[in-house]
């Protein structure tokens, strides 16, 4: 397996694409609702490659030979009081490749891509039905709390939404203001 940043090609929105209609299709919680239009998923993933292309987040994804297995978006343009603050998020990994460490890989990619941004906390939510609670907490995330009736679920039904958060660094200080000690 392969991890890199993607970067906006027809052949990566494709796989993008697919891959998105696929975990909607199969009931998973990524903020769309089944049926997933190709169109629809083609646009999400431009305008979220071009805030890549901005740097505004890193959009991962996992490679085995050609074929686009997974991706996880690094989420990093947070508000002036959050500079030392990323976030994870559209962690999606092919329905036939599940089980085999794509997810994980890609969230320990994650971490080091935060680190060095300089960010020292990670966030993130997962679904509270069929979400990845068991994986964010088997990679070190503390569970900060849920949300209940957070959002419809693809085939519709609300669920609750669980929140975690990672810190990168030991405990300090996370931010100084210029010239204060």
């Amino acid at each position: 397996m392969h991890i890199a940043p993607l970067s906006d090609t027809p052949d990566v929105i494709d796989s993008l694409s697919d891959i998105l209609i696929e975990v909607v299709a199969g009931g998973g919680s990524v903020s769309f609702m089944h049926p997933l239009s190709r169109a629809n998923a083609r646009a999400f993933w431009q305008d979220s490659l071009a805030a890549a292309a901005n740097g505004k987040r890193i959009v991962l994804g996992a490679w085995e030979g050609k074929r686009l297995t997974g991706t996880l978006t690094l989420l990093l343009d947070c508000p002036p009081n959050q500079p030392h603050r990323a976030e994870l998020a559209k962690m999606m990994t092919r329905p036939d490749y599940r089980g085999c460490g794509i997810a994980s890989a890609l969230a320990r990619e994650a971490e080091q891509m935060a680190i060095a941004h300089g960010k020292t906390l990670l966030v993130l939510d997962t679904a509270s039905d069929g979400g990845a609670s068991g994986l964010y907490e088997g990679l070190g995330f503390i569970y900060a709390g849920e949300i209940p009736d957070y959002a419809l679920k693809p085939h519709g039904g609300l669920t609750g939404t669980r929140l975690y958060w990672k810190r990168l660094t030991p405990a300090g200080p996370l931010y100084t203001m210029p010239g204060i000690a």
